[in-house]
């Protein structure tokens, strides 16, 4: 699917947020979170013909931004030709279809736009599931709502997926599909899981790559690992977890994963869908946490993948915040920490120091060592096999030499047997 249209064939969208004074900080519209609108907007397809923020102290409960301001956004839809509105605001289903009732065209929220967006990206038969999941996990509370979004037919924005059939005639088929994708991503958790127990057996720690959409986890993912997936300069490029093998050191493997984009205002069904593969996080060992160096928004996009690691990983999961894009900025401009490196992924800039972040955060709770054991324990051999990184046995005069990686249990273990510690 191309990507730049010509602007007189794209859907043409006025932009609309509302900043409420009893809003929490995710809830409220800005003038940042419009522009990031905007590009979710390209990214799905359309093209911004206007923007309008409105001030007030509570959100009204029938047209949300006040029927006064609900004309004016009627009247710029019509001077620029505009087939919808889509508004930076999550809306209820009264909401919509009062908009829509008085501006005279389809309204779509912030969330419904985000879910097109992944209705288009997901390749793969896990990532397809998933979107569907959310998609109709977002639709059937709207049903009632959401007139003129779902009697389109299908080929703009806020139509793909489910919203093409007549979803508001039978929830109760809805509900039964909610059950049967949910039934089949248990599925996909279950294969996940076993070949995450493989994993953990061969002692293969694992590395998840998290960050804001577009801050360059698929670029440094190729660069690491030459994985060859497409890596462009747009939002939520990747939905699909990809992983691959890479060597740190001569004495650090791991497998590193990529993971779907964090973004402001994430709608919840899509995080509860993709839980299937953002789980890794739980089960990572380390956490790349990627970032825009050059992003004007980047503390607060920070903050958004910060609140999202601390609700998904394990609390004791160390982080290395990767400074990405540092040749777009001026060195001083990069905070600099224990963790913390600065790396241009595109160029390929600084990759030895990011690797052996990676390997000093990583083999901190690592053991490199020779242990000499005794052929009456020749049985923990087999353990060690099933629970560390196993590099060499041979079989002396002396007793079984095993050359070996250890966490911290099994090295406590079998510390009297260490007769070398590389």
């Amino acid at each position: 699917m191309e990507e730049n249209f010509e602007k007189h064939i794209q859907e043409r969208a006025v932009l609309v947020g509302l900043n409420a004074d009893l809003f929490t900080k995710e809830q409220t519209a800005t003038d940042e979170t419009l522009d990031e609108l905007e590009a979710l907007l390209e990214t799905a397809g359309g093209f911004c013909t206007g923007k309008v923020l409105q001030n007030r102290h509570a959100p009204d409960s029938h047209s949300f931004i006040g029927e006064g301001k609900a004309l004016e956004v009627k009247m710029l839809v019509e001077a620029t030709a505009s087939t919808m509105v889509v508004f930076d605001n999550e809306l209820s289903p009264g909401n919509i279809r009062a908009l829509e009732e008085i501006i005279g065209v389809t309204v779509l929220d912030r969330s419904a736009l985000i879910l097109d967006i992944f209705a288009q990206r997901a390749k793969t038969r896990e990532g397809r599931l998933q979107v569907e999941l959310a998609q109709y996990k977002y639709l059937l509370p709207r049903l009632s709502g959401m007139g003129k979004s779902l009697s389109r037919q299908g080929g703009g924005i806020g139509t793909r997926g489910p919203g093409e059939t007549k979803l508001e005639s039978d929830r109760r088929h809805i509900r039964e599909r909610i059950g049967r994708l949910e039934e089949e991503l248990e599925q996909v958790r279950k294969v996940r899981g076993v070949q995450r127990e493989r994993r953990m057996k061969n002692s293969v720690p694992v590395v998840a790559i998290v960050g804001y959409t577009n801050a360059g986890k698929s670029t440094l993912l190729n660069r690491l690992t030459g994985a060859g997936i497409p890596a462009n300069n747009r939002l939520f490029d990747t939905l699909d977890t990809t992983s691959r093998q890479l060597t740190v050191s001569d004495n650090l493997d791991v497998i590193l994963s990529d993971t779907v984009g964090f973004i402001a205002k994430l709608p919840h069904h899509l995080v509860n869908a993709f839980h299937a593969t953002l789980e890794e996080l739980e089960y990572a060992d380390l956490l790349l946490h990627v970032i825009d160096a050059s992003d004007p928004n980047r503390e607060e996009h920070m903050a958004v993948v910060e609140k999202l690691i601390a609700k998904l990983a394990k609390p004791e999961t160390p982080v290395l915040n990767c400074f990405n894009k540092a040749d777009l900025v001026y060195p001083e401009d990069i905070p600099h920490g224990e963790n913390t490196v600065a790396i241009s992924a595109a160029r390929g800039m600084n990759m030895e120091g990011l690797l052996k972040a990676m390997e000093r955060l990583l083999v901190d709770s690592l053991h490199h060592v020779v242990l000499r054991l005794p052929y009456s324990m020749g049985g923990t051999v087999e353990t060690l096999h099933d629970g560390a990184q196993v590099k060499n046995v041979e079989y002396t005069p002396e007793g079984i030499e095993i050359q070996a990686v250890l966490d911290d249990i099994l090295y406590g273990r079998l510390r009297a047997y260490v007769v070398k510690e590389c």
